[in-house]
């Protein structure tokens, strides 16, 4: 069966672990031999279910794979305006706390989800840090940059972003180090959607987005 037709639920487990700010849910996509874990947050404005972490969800454990998303305590109780900055990030720790043992460790996610893994990647000793729809910037405010969020994350890093995202796009990445690595998603937005009558397809976003993480997973993780 193709992995793009694996539902959500198949081989879905789900807990709540403590942390210092509130339950946070853990949502596994567990692999038969796993290699790496690859942990995931999400953004500010939905939860686990976003589109590209449900992509790698699904379609990664084939590969080996284990996909593990973290849902902030914000979003478990039911809350509409994500945690700040500081809140997010230890409650981040807290939830990672058990996982930080066994095989090869990613952390990564996307917008704000991919700010706090950036933010933390090296001191939950992780091996690399996959950062989707990175907010570089607030929608046409480039001089609010994030930057050196992205800069900081000591660890081998791979930036997938749409080239029509508005919080930061093909013209606002500048050199980076070479720990980084920057891949454009063709047509597609902050959300990895495109447009109709574009060219693309979700389903060839999809398929795009999942062999390159996997590719660079490949690349990063030593002695797998």
């Amino acid at each position: 069966m193709s992995a793009h037709r694996v539902s959500e639920r198949a081989g879905l487990e789900q807990d709540l672990v403590t942390t210092r700010h509130g339950p946070a849910r853990l949502l596994r996509s567990p692999a038969r031999d796993p290699w790496v874990r690859l942990v995931l947050g999400h953004g500010a404005g939905g939860g686990a279910d976003a589109r590209e972490l449900g992509w790698l969800a699904r379609d990664l454990p084939p590969a080996g794979v284990c996909v593990i998303r973290i849902e902030q305590p914000w979003r478990v109780a039911g809350r509409k305006v994500a945690a700040r900055s500081a809140l997010l990030d230890e409650s981040w720790l807290d939830a990672l706390g058990p996982l930080r043992e066994g095989t090869a460790l990613v952390v990564g996610g996307r917008s704000s989800g991919a700010r706090v893994a950036c933010r933390t990647a090296m001191s939950v000793g992780a091996v690399g840090c996959l950062a989707l729809a990175f907010p570089l910037h607030p929608p046409w405010r480039p001089e609010q940059s994030r930057l050196p969020e992205l800069q900081g994350t000591g660890v081998a890093t791979l930036v997938v972003q749409g080239e029509r995202d508005p919080f930061g796009g093909p013209k606002d990445f500048p050199a980076l180090p070479d720990n980084i690595r920057i891949v454009m998603a063709a047509k597609a937005d902050h959300e990895f959607a495109v447009r109709r009558g574009s060219g693309r397809s979700a389903a060839l976003t999809r398929a795009d987005l999942v062999s390159c993480v996997l590719a660079w997973l490949r690349e990063t993780v030593p002695n797998r």
